[in-house]
C-alpha cells in the first residue's frame, strides 16, 4: 500500500532534500537515542554553516560564516535573505517525527518519499515543512540589494523626464538648492530615501549588466535617475530606472544586477519642485509654547505661562497675576502652529510691497523637554479681502508665503480680548471677583 501524502520527508515532488550540516562538538554529541525516539534531527540551528536543497536536479546551497549573513552559494552567487533561509534552516535544525511509518524500509519506492541516509525509519513529518521547500530561488534571495544607509546621504540630484531638483541636508533639515532655495519638506526628502534604499526587487532580469543589458531595459539613457552623495562612506550611488509599459526596471552604479521592481516609487520621483518644498510656515509645536508677544497697528500684546499653585496659567501680566484666557491664547498660537503655504513668492524685493514694513508682528516662544528655548517670529502683511489671503514671512527665510488669512480673525485687538471672561451669577449679573 502506497502512502500518498502531503506530509513529506525531507522532499518536494519527485526531488531529494539533502542537508550538509555543519556544527561544533557540542552539537555531534547530542544523544543518538534521544534523536531516534521522537526528532529525526535535534541541532542548533546557530550552529549550522551550511544547508543545501536538492530538487528536481537543482541544488540550492547555502552558506555563512560564524557571525556572517546567510548567502546563496548554488546555483549562483548572490546575498540571500536571512530570515526566509533562517526559518528553512530552523525548520530542518528540529525536525520532529510526527509518525514512524516502518522502522527499516525495504522499499522506499512504495512510499514515494526518502529518508534520513543513516537513519533505516522511514517517517512522516509535519505538512508545514513542504511550505518551506516548495519556495523558489527567488524566494530565498535578498530583495532589497541596493540597500544603503539614508542617514549618510547628504545631497539628492533627481532628473525625471522634464524634472529636476537638488537638495541638501543640513543642520536644520533639508534644504533645497536648485532650482529654487527653499526649505524642503523632510519628511518627502526622507521617504525618497528610504523607497530607494528598500526598493526591493520584484524579479532579478539581469545578473551581470551590460551594455547590451542596458539598451534592452531602457537603462542607458533612463527616464529617472537619482544621484545620492555619502561623504562618510567616500560613496556617490547612481539610481537608473526607467518605465516601459507596465514594467519597471532599476540599476545602481555599485551593482551588477538589473531588477524588476514595482512602480510605486516613481510617483515620487514624478514630484515637481514645488511638491518637494515645506508648506508648513513655521516650525514649532504649540503645546511647547510659553510665552507670545505681538503687535498690530501700534496695539502691543503678551501673555506667558506660569505654575500659579498647582496650575499652569496664561498670565497677562505676571506681576500682579492678571490672568489670560488659556482657550483664546493657545487656540490662537495653534492657528499660527498650523499656517501652511497656499504659494510662495521666490526673490520677493522690498517687503514693503507686501505691507511687511511696520506690518503686524508675533513672537512665540517654546521651551522643549530638554530645556532649550527657541523663539519664532513673523512678520504679517496686509490682507487681500479679495483672495482671503494674506503674506507671512518668517525671520530664518528668504521667500514669503501666501497664507490663508482665516487666522487674523483671532488676532486681539485689545487687551481685553483675552482676558478671562468674569464668571455669572444665577440672577445674571457678574461676578467680578
Amino acid at each position: 500500500m502506497k502512502f500518498k501524502t502531503t506530509l513529506v520527508l525531507l522532499a518536494v515532488f519527485t526531488g531529494l532534500l539533502a542537508i550538509v550540516l555543519l556544527f561544533d562538538t557540542q552539537s555531534e554529541n547530542k544523544s543518538a537515542a534521544q534523536e531516534k525516539t521522537n526528532t529525526l534531527i535535534s541541532l542548533a540551528s546557530g550552529d549550522i554553516r551550511k544547508a543545501s536543497l536538492v530538487r528536481d536536479g537543482e541544488t540550492l546551497t547555502f552558506e555563512r560564516d560564524e557571525a556572517g549573513p546567510w548567502r546563496l552559494t548554488s546555483p549562483l552567487q548572490a546575498a540571500a535573505d536571512d530570515t526566509e533561509v533562517g526559518n528553512f534552516v530552523d525548520s530542518l535544525a528540529s525536525l520532529r517525527i510526527e509518525r514512524v511509518v516502518e522502522k527499516e524500509a525495504k522499499d522506499l519506492a512504495a512510499y514515494e518519499i526518502a529518508k534520513r541516509e543513516d537513519d533505516p525509519r522511514v517517517v512522516l513529518l509535519a505538512s508545514t515543512l513542504k511550505t518551506t521547500l516548495d519556495k523558489k530561488i527567488f524566494d530565498f534571495r535578498q530583495k532589497d540589494v541596493f540597500k544603503f544607509s539614508a542617514a549618510d546621504v547628504e545631497t539628492v540630484r533627481v532628473r525625471a523626464k522634464n524634472i529636476g531638483w537638488q537638495a541638501q541636508r543640513q543642520k536644520a533639515g533639508w534644504f533645497l538648492k536648485a532650482p529654487v532655495v527653499a526649505l524642503a519638506a523632510k519628511g518627502k526628502v526622507d521617504s525618497l530615501l528610504d523607497s530607494l534604499s528598500g526598493l526591493r526587487a520584484k524579479a532579478f532580469v539581469t545578473e551581470s549588466k551590460n551594455a547590451e543589458a542596458l539598451k534592452r531595459f531602457g537603462l542607458e539613457k533612463p527616464e529617472y535617475e537619482v544621484v545620492l552623495s555619502l561623504p562618510a562612506s567616500n560613496q556617490e550611488i547612481v539610481f537608473s530606472l526607467h518605465q516601459e509599459g507596465e514594467a519597471f526596471y532599476a540599476t545602481t552604479s555599485l551593482s551588477t544586477k538589473v531588477i524588476a521592481f514595482e512602480g510605486a516609487l516613481l510617483t515620487d520621483l514624478d514630484r515637481k519642485v514645488d511638491g518637494m518644498r515645506e508648506t508648513k510656515v513655521a516650525d514649532f509645536y504649540s503645546w511647547e509654547a510659553d510665552k507670545v508677544a505681538l503687535k498690530r497697528d501700534g496695539f502691543e500684546l503678551a501673555a506667558v505661562k506660569e505654575k500659579v499653585g498647582e496650575e499652569e496659567k496664561w498670565l497677562l501680566n505676571p506681576a500682579t497675576k492678571e490672568e489670560a484666557d488659556r482657550t483664546k491664547v493657545e487656540d490662537f498660537i495653534r492657528k499660527l502652529e498650523g499656517l501652511e503655504a497656499a504659494a510662495f513668492i521666490d526673490d520677493p524685493g522690498p517687503l514693503s510691497a507686501y505691507g511687511l514694513d511696520g506690518g503686524a508682528e508675533v513672537r512665540i516662544r517654546t521651551k522643549d523637554a530638554q530645556g532649550k528655548v527657541k523663539e519664532t517670529v513673523l512678520l504679517i502683511g496686509k490682507e487681500d479681502a479679495e483672495k482671503k489671503q494674506v503674506v507671512v514671512k518668517t525671520a530664518e527665510l528668504a521667500y514669503l508665503f501666501r497664507v490663508d488669512s482665516g487666522f487674523l480673525q483671532d488676532f486681539p485687538k485689545d487687551r481685553k480680548d483675552w482676558k478671562v471672561e468674569p464668571l455669572k451669577t444665577e440672577e445674571g449679573k457678574t461676578d467680578k471677583k
